[in-house]
């Protein structure tokens, strides 16, 4: 079968269409074809199919190969007209050219009918071909500039020799906080991207070499931000000139992430170090504390030693706050809320402030004398101050003032519509005010973000004021900041005041007036100092105690033991058999024994051990003869 071919002969004369059918025939296509003869007839066939070639004679009584031309050429530039006519002169033939036909010959000399057909076939399917791929190119340059000015990720060419830009897309002026008009055309040295030319001259070497670049940039803004960027450097040729394709993946969030990874594992270490720290210096502030008090209370008032002995005690207590601050700090303290004049507290922190802040800065303290209580963690509240002051310190570089405030609030309906995280109430309000750098409104709105910082690296964690607003909204209270810049700061911490008398400063009871009894009591700790003491204090009190090392050796004492033992003391902490292990299989043995836990370790750890739950009796270390008396009281006590 020979080639397909659809013909479209526009001709008054059926023998001359029948000597183009011949014609085209004998030369092997596989022939359809219409015969038209009017406008309109020539209309419908173009409409109804597509035709691979119109033939057309150039004169006829009612219609014209001129005409049909026109109109094909109005629905298809491709498609192939030839001018077959009886006769055609030189420049009616040169005029049908100029109007679109392909080709023109006379009805006298058809032979060079298939020959200009096969001619114009070819040449319309390269064409066509050649339209499709400028068609394909169009849609892959486009394709392109989408995905070039569109990538989230930052691409620029330049030219190999100087680094001018050539081209940049939106992710990378955004990196660069430039407009395109103030990097086309400039060097990358001309807006900072390449610090050091020595480095770029490396890199274009070992591309030139035919080796793909990847490195690590930072790049500063316009504003003198600046951005860490993984940047994909390739030798690229465009029109024949060397030119250099860079892609940077903006990394400076990870890169932040990854400093706030490290930190809070520096922290976490620092928490771990200061909880063993904490739990063998709580040790020996038990003993410290407890024996003290056993001499105090053999003393007479008068003795000229009394005085030595309450030195050291005051001394110990001063540890324990120690103690209690570095716990606050690692966010590692148990949380014991109670009541508390923030006056005191202040008081107490203010002679550290004083060395904390150094002497280019003037430490005021405006305390209210007839500031109402609050109930807090002493720990927790003294972080909230010291983080304050920090800050307020570092806010005054050059020095300044820095005022610590104290004052009864009575918070109505009026002010809690202005603060939406107030409610109406009684409060006590501590103020830390500086007159240092200030913050402007969009700081201001992120400072209680964990991380957050404004120092520079380094200087600050992030985390100082993140960690007061959790303690406040823990307490119940909320935190209202006023700043402006270069006007100095002022956080005021508001605290619902307790209708509840002060004790914490209470000096400490003899053992005649703290609570006594008769009971036998099983204390179980691995360290022999505290174990000892704890054995004198209640047996000074009148109560029968049975002491061992661990575990193991409290099971067998147990065991040997024929009385009723009411109730075991024992560390959470131990070697060999821990505390809660030791609990449940001498109460298998004793179920009426009751417990108590105690511990120089963290929450942290004690939480591990399942200690840290509601109604467990918990006494946390170092703890007074008073505190031990009391908790052993209230234990033995309960129904």
């Amino acid at each position: 079968m020979g080639t397909p071919l659809r013909a479209l002969i526009a001709e008054d004369s059926e023998n001359d269409t029948l000597l183009l059918v011949r014609e085209l025939t004998r030369a092997g296509f596989d022939l359809t074809y219409e015969r038209v003869q009017s406008a309109a007839a020539m209309q419908e066939a173009l409409t109804r199919q597509h035709w691979d070639v119109v033939i057309g004679d150039y004169s006829m009584p009612q219609f014209s190969g001129t005409a049909a031309l026109q109109m094909l050429r109005e629905r298809d530039p491709d498609i192939p007209f030839i001018f077959v006519s009886g006769t055609i002169g030189e420049d009616i033939a040169v005029e049908a050219l100029r109007a679109g036909a392909q080709d023109y010959l006379t009805k006298g000399n058809l032979r060079r009918l298939v020959p200009a057909i096969e001619r114009q076939l070819r040449e319309v399917e390269n064409r066509r071909e050649r339209r499709r791929a400028e068609e394909e190119l169009r849609r892959s340059e486009h394709r392109f500039e989408t995905v070039f000015r569109s990538s989230p990720v930052g691409i620029t060419i330049s030219t190999l020799a100087e680094g001018r830009y050539l081209d940049v897309n939106a992710a990378f002026l955004r990196m660069v906080g430039r407009t395109r008009d103030e990097v086309i055309g400039r060097t990358a040295f001309d807006i900072a991207f390449w610090r050091d030319p020595a480095d770029r001259e490396r890199v274009v070497r070992q591309l030139l070499s035919g080796a793909q670049q990847e490195i690590e940039v930072t790049v500063q803004a316009k504003d003198g931000t600046v951005r860490h960027a993984l940047v994909a450097l390739e030798r690229i040729d465009i029109g024949g000139a060397p030119c250099l394709l860079a892609l940077l993946h903006d990394v400076t969030r990870a890169k932040v992430l990854e400093q706030q990874l490290h930190q809070a594992q520096k922290m976490e270490a620092v928490g771990r170090l200061a909880g063993g720290v904490a739990h063998d210096f709580n040790n020996l502030l038990t003993v410290i504390t407890s024996y003290t008090q056993l001499l105090l209370d053999e003393l007479e008032p008068t003795d000229r030693n009394r005085e030595d002995l309450e030195q050291i005690s005051k001394a110990a207590a001063g540890a324990a706050s120690l103690t209690r601050q570095l716990l606050s700090f690692s966010r590692q303290e148990v949380i014991q809320p109670r009541v508390l004049d923030v006056n005191a507290v202040v008081a107490s922190a203010e002679k550290l402030l004083g060395r904390l802040i150094g002497e280019d800065i003037e430490l005021v303290a405006t305390l209210a004398r007839d500031l109402g209580r609050v109930k807090c963690d002493p720990g927790q509240l003294e972080q909230i101050i010291m983080n304050l002051v920090v800050n307020a310190r570092d806010a005054m570089p050059h020095g300044g003032k820095l005022t610590i405030e104290t004052t009864n609030a009575n918070l109505d309906d009026t002010f809690v519509r202005g603060h939406p995280l107030a409610h109406a109430g009684p409060y006590v309000m501590l103020a830390v005010t500086d007159t240092g750098v200030g913050m402007d409104a969009a700081t201001q709105a992120h400072i209680f973000e964990p991380f957050f910082t404004t120092k520079e690296q380094g200087k600050g964690t992030g985390l100082g004021l993140a960690t007061v607003y959790g303690i406040v909204t823990q307490a119940g209270g909320f935190i209202w900041v006023y700043s402006e810049p270069h006007r100095g700061t002022s956080v005021k911490i508001y605290l619902p005041r307790v209708d509840a008398s002060q004790t914490a400063g209470d000096a400490e009871p003899g053992l005649a007036e703290m609570p006594r009894g008769s009971e036998t009591i099983l204390i179980v700790e691995d360290e022999p100092s505290v174990r000892v003491v704890v054995r004198q204090v209640l047996e000074r009190l009148g109560y029968t105690v049975l002491a061992a090392s661990d575990g193991g050796l409290a099971l067998e004492l147990a065991a040997r033991h024929h009385g009723r033992i009411h109730l075991l003391i024992t560390d959470v902490v131990m070697p060999v058999l821990g505390g809660r292990e030791l609990t449940e299989q001498l109460t298998r043995l004793r179920p009426e024994t009751k417990v108590l836990y105690t511990s120089g370790y963290t929450d942290d750890a004690v939480v591990r051990h399942g200690v840290l739950e509601a109604g467990i009796p918990f006494l946390q270390k170092p703890f007074t003869p008073d505190g031990l008396a009391r908790a052993v009281r209230d234990v033995l006590d309960r129904a």
